[in-house]
């Protein structure tokens, strides 16, 4: 099988059900970005040593998978989805326990740190770009409110689990200095 068909030269795409939209349609963007949040979390698991969330990463990277799909397809009902309570609650569940380990949050702090806490940091902006792709396409043409939801918590499960990468690596969070406090 060709990995290339052609068909996108023009700069259009097929959806799952056959429809043709171009490539910058808010639905391709929201799945498109959604698909590139799962390849940041898939680079932040690559980190196997001092990285206890890995098998939680590839968990997260199915259901994104689940939730891209759906995206893709203009055929799919916004009020059903692949993304459940329980999906949602077992992220607030992650959120919790990284919170409780680490120190209280006093100030605004930077991406950084170690590297699984930069890679978790960059997977988080990555995410938030796709929320707000989802939002838009909420707004044009429906989107499941699951996703939506889990998008947001997920943003920060992966700030809550990069601060704690950089506790568990003895790095201290990077404080923001704004130039007026300087």
């Amino acid at each position: 099988m060709r990995l290339y068909t052609g068909s996108g030269d023009k700069g259009e795409t097929g959806l799952i059900g056959g429809k043709r939209v171009p490539k910058d349609h808010a639905r391709v963007n929201a799945y498109g970005d959604v698909d590139e949040l799962n390849a940041a979390l898939g680079w932040s698991a690559v980190i196997r040593e001092g990285n206890p969330w890995a098998e939680r990463i590839e968990t997260i990277q199915n259901r994104l998978f689940d939730a891209g799909a759906q995206l893709a397809d203009p055929r799919a009902d916004a009020s059903t989805s692949p993304i459940n309570e329980s999906d949602i609650k077992t992220l607030e569940g992650w959120i919790d326990a990284a919170v409780a380990e680490t120190s209280p949050l006093n100030q605004f702090i930077l991406p950084g740190g170690c590297e699984l806490g930069a890679r978790l940091h960059l997977a988080r902006t990555v995410c938030r770009r796709a929320e707000r792709s989802v939002v838009t396409l909420a707004r044009v043409e429906g989107a499941p409110e699951a996703v939506l939801i889990y998008l947001n918590r997920l943003a920060d499960l992966l700030f809550a689990w990069a601060r704690r990468a950089n506790n568990l690596a003895g790095v201290a969070d990077v404080v923001w200095r704004s130039r007026k406090s300087s």
